[in-house]
């Protein structure tokens, strides 16, 4: 297996791939409730793409996601989430999340830009992540909405690219579900 670098946290704190739509055959897993996230090679990073159905509307779930004070119920490794600058549909935040045998604490600048209700963008500014870009997208479903995350993300942080890929598929998957509970109570 070659090492690759990539950071499995900050992957999904924040942070643009490819805005792709979900896949006919994620259909299935999200009508079961049960997230959908798909993990692959990015040149020298990782693309995430993952999505879950939320019963709530899209100004309820956008509530959890823009709230620095929420994000520690949603990330469970995150130990701080600050936000540093702030402009009209914009900020800058410090995220720290906590290390563990296998990756060092890692800090991160990430500026959002909110489209409200809709969609959050994100990149990095500063830290430790050499790439850190995605986005939120939050597309109304009947009475609820379904959340889509996309990530590209790399890091100097040596793991095996296949023991990186399915963490970050596990984390943002936890993730996901953490959104669903912080919005719904289930």
């Amino acid at each position: 297996m070659r090492p690759i670098t990539l950071g499995i946290t900050l992957a999904l704190i924040a942070g643009m791939a490819s805005a792709a739509p979900v896949p006919p055959s994620a259909e299935k897993t999200l009508a079961a409730g049960k997230p959908w996230v798909v993990v692959s090679p990015s040149g020298e990073a990782a693309a995430i793409h993952g999505a879950i159905d939320i019963d709530a509307s899209p100004r309820q779930v956008w509530a959890v996601l823009v709230d620095c004070a929420q994000a520690r119920k949603v990330i469970s490794n995150l130990t701080v989430c600050r936000v540093v600058e702030k402009g009209p549909n914009w900020d800058v935040r410090e995220q720290v999340s906590k290390g563990n045998m296998f990756l060092p604490t890692i800090r991160n600048l990430v500026r959002a830009d909110y489209t409200p209700y809709s969609r959050i963008t994100f990149r990095r500014t500063g830290g430790d992540m050499k790439i850190l870009q995605g986005e939120w997208r939050l597309e109304p479903r009947g009475a609820g909405t379904r959340l889509v995350y996309e990530n590209r993300v790399a890091a100097d942080i040596k793991l095996p690219a296949e023991v990186v890929r399915a963490g970050m598929k596990a984390d943002c998957g936890k993730v996901l579900v953490n959104v669903r509970r912080a919005v719904t109570g289930k």
